[in-house]
């Protein structure tokens, strides 16, 4: 069978992280949601998406295909119902499709179909909060998928470590000297992975191939590390994406970083209001300040996004792709794609000059920035005009 995921209706309440990758690409728990269904199918997907991302990340269609709605996370359960899907069958939640059958150029009416309710309790990715609110029961189901039936390379004598049971290296993992806490969820270190020193974690917790943390890091529960991401300071129930860094001092919480991210150091973000209440963020959909209804929220920082030392982010801080933030004070709470400045204020910034630092970047962990990639970046930066229409005027 041919599986196709698909971004659905959740795909612009997934923006900033959608706008350079599907939503089958968000990493929640260990996995990306398409590794997860990858493992759980024991095949590969394609992905249908919107047309300037398609050729980076096309779609497969074969004569016999089954389509998955890719901000819905496998289980065991919904993946038996989607593997056992026949023609003209669906899965609906309510009044959203999860899965369906589909034929090669099949126009589909859902009218025609049978449809199968979903009558399961599964993890969900419709909002960007719910990236860092739902991680911590993400990363206790990747756990187990992808340890169940395996050995974890030893322990360290080194280590102090509190229920090693639920505590599981990767083969070329490295730590000394450090405190691990799988009390309250399991803890995975990823291939290649490093712990320095002096750290102390708090599971869950998960720190994914070639990943490291750096000397002396706190870092509490429901946070994920994504590969070659290198972290410091303190963190708690954050998702890095990958090749991000957060290498310094400073506390960042209940946040999310795409890929090549970099945080100054001294980097410091809110994650809650000093009067308590429930934190608004930016929506890309109505253009305005949405409910989330946590009291804990932070920052979500788009692809490629950076900013220097001594960085203060507010509570519930959005900034798009591409943008560069330094300087003192707190700059504002929703930052458009290809800002350069402060709180001082913001001008443009080129797509020529941010494509030269995405190549030494990108270079840098042996990676082509490709012409795939400056089509995407180019696009991101012509629809996200509209945001950036007061500056330099």
């Amino acid at each position: 069978m041919n599986y196709i995921l698909f971004d659905g209706a959740s795909r612009d309440a997934l923006l900033p992280f959608t706008y350079t990758r599907p939503v089958a690409d968000i990493r929640i728990g260990i996995l990306t949601i398409r590794e997860k269904w990858e493992k759980y199918l024991g095949y590969a997907t394609s992905t249908v998406t919107e047309e300037y991302l398609s050729e980076k990340y096309p779609m497969v269609e074969l004569e016999e295909n089954i389509m998955i709605n890719a901000s819905y996370l496998p289980s065991k359960d919904l993946v038996a119902k989607v593997a056992g899907l026949k023609p003209n069958q669906a899965i609906f939640d309510n009044e959203i499709p999860v899965a369906f059958y589909v034929l090669e150029d099949q126009e589909v009416d859902f009218d025609d179909y049978t449809i199968i309710p979903l009558d399961e309790d599964v993890i969900t990715v419709k909002n960007t909060w719910d990236i860092f609110s739902k991680n911590e029961k993400a990363i206790h189901n990747d756990f187990e998928l992808l340890t169940n039936d395996r050995k974890s390379v030893p322990i360290p004598k080194s280590t102090n470590v509190i229920a090693p049971e639920n505590i599981f290296l990767e083969e070329g993992a490295t730590l000394e000297f450090t405190t691990l806490n799988a009390s309250n969820g399991p803890i995975y270190i990823g291939k290649d992975a490093e712990i320095m020193e002096g750290s102390f974690i708090r599971g869950p917790f998960a720190l994914c191939d070639h990943a490291t943390v750096k000397m002396g890091a706190k870092i509490y529960g429901g946070t994920t590390i994504g590969p070659y991401s290198k972290v410091g300071g303190e963190i708690t129930n954050c998702v890095i994406f990958g090749y991000s860094n957060k290498g310094h001092d400073g506390f960042i919480g209940n946040s999310v970083l795409g890929e090549w991210c970099n945080l100054g150091a001294d980097t410091n973000t809110s994650n809650l209001k000093n009067n308590y209440a429930p934190v608004r963020l930016w929506s890309y959909e109505t253009e305005g300040f949405a409910k989330t209804g946590l009291q804990f929220c932070g920052l979500m920082m788009g692809d490629h996004s950076k900013c220097g030392i001594n960085t203060m982010f507010n509570t519930g801080t959005v900034v798009g792709v591409n943008a560069n933030i330094f300087g003192s004070g707190f700059p504002r709470n929703f930052i458009p794609s290809y800002s350069w400045g402060g709180s001082g204020g913001f001008t443009t910034y080129l797509t020529r000059k941010a494509f030269e630092v995405a190549k030494v970047v990108m270079s840098r962990r042996d990676i082509e920035f490709t012409e795939q990639d400056a089509k995407i970046l180019e696009h991101v930066f012509e629809n996200t005009k509209s945001w950036r229409k007061s500056y330099d005027s």
